[in-house]
């Protein structure tokens, strides 16, 4: 019976000593819990400084030449080619003749409508002596009159048909291509030479939004081409479109003044080297890296570090130089900026800083 007792006894001590330790082992895993969330309310993050920094300020763009005039000469008549008098590669004036056409027939277009202008010419002189004197009424008179003036009209139309039998350029270039020759037959239309002017050249580029907003008709602009790499050449805006494509950038157009020999070919690669207008190619700028902005550089956000919280901030963004934007206003040089972990971020949020 004692036996039993002390049995009981033992097995209750047991019971109460695993009930105590299990109670113990709850408290020290909830007072752990508590340190791990309280450091859990801070948010890791990385962070960089808002600094001057000499920053090459040059931006530029890529295109490719293209001829200031560029012409299809057609015909402006019908009939057989006598001679043509340029080649590929010669330089032509306006006004210079490059070939002519038969001209037979035109001639006698022309002394035929001569002949009949001067009939025209002599009959009016005696209507008009007749009339003075009533031997003729006013409408003869004004008849005979207008067969003059039809008269004389035929007589130009004639001397313009047989200039056209002189075709002329109506530029100043390069015959790129001839595509007629002596004794083939051109009928109005007929395309006959590819006229290029490359005394000065075009070049069409895309400048983004950023950068547009510093450019004015007239600015000088140097432009390098591939096959001159240590040339640089003058060039001059002459066209900055009023509207951005889809992808925000601004088709600009730059005139460049050739070489006396022509260097530039059209359909050359060129690039465009903008400057500040001050001239300098480098400054001195306040600059933050690309990755602090919340939600992408258009955004114009970034979380301040203040103290071990961080505050949503909006500044007002410039320049893009790639992996570093320009600070216009609302930081401070010195202040820091969070550049990592702004995901798990809200305003007023503690942070801890990873080193």
């Amino acid at each position: 019976m004692v036996k039993k007792i002390i049995t009981g006894i033992v097995v209750v001590g047991l019971i109460g000593l695993a009930i105590w330790k299990v109670a113990d082992n709850k408290k020290k895993s909830q007072a752990e819990t508590a340190i791990v969330a309280a450091e859990n309310e801070a948010v890791a993050v990385n962070v960089a400084s808002a600094k001057y920094e000499n920053i090459n300020t040059e931006y530029t763009a890529n295109g490719t030449f293209e001829p200031l005039q560029q012409l299809n000469f057609t015909s402006e008549t019908s009939g057989k080619i006598i001679q043509v008098f340029v080649d590929e590669g010669s330089f032509v004036r306006v006004g210079q003749v490059l070939a002519t056409v038969r001209a037979d027939q035109r001639n006698i277009n022309v002394s035929t409508a001569q002949a009949a202008y001067q009939q025209a010419l002599a009959d009016n002189q005696r209507y008009e002596n007749a009339y003075k004197t009533g031997g003729v009424t006013q409408q003869q008179l004004d008849n005979s009159r207008l067969q003059l003036k039809n008269a004389k009209a035929q007589l130009d139309l004639q001397h313009i048909n047989l200039g056209d039998s002189q075709i002329r350029a109506t530029i100043n270039g390069v015959i790129n291509e001839r595509k007629i020759e002596p004794g083939s037959y051109v009928a109005l239309g007929t395309s006959m030479f590819d006229i290029v002017n490359v005394s000065t050249l075009k070049l069409r580029v895309m400048v983004d939004e950023s950068h547009v907003a510093n450019l004015v008709l007239g600015q000088e602009i140097a432009v390098k081409s591939n096959v001159f790499p240590d040339q640089k050449f003058g060039g001059k805006i002459t066209f900055i479109a009023p509207i951005a494509d889809a992808s925000l950038n601004f088709p600009v157009e730059i005139q460049i003044e050739n070489t006396s020999d022509r260097k530039l070919k059209a359909g050359m690669y060129g690039t465009a080297v903008f400057t500040a207008a001050s001239g300098a190619s480098t400054q001195n700028i306040l600059v933050i890296p690309r990755s602090a902005f919340v939600g992408g550089v258009q955004n114009n956000q970034v979380f301040v570090v203040n103290g071990d919280a961080a505050k949503l901030t909006n500044i007002v963004s410039g320049r893009n130089f790639g992996e570093k934007i320009e600070v216009l206003s609302g930081l401070k040089n010195g202040e820091i900026v969070v550049t990592g972990g702004q995901i798990n971020l809200t305003d007023g949020a503690k942070i801890k800083v990873i080193k």
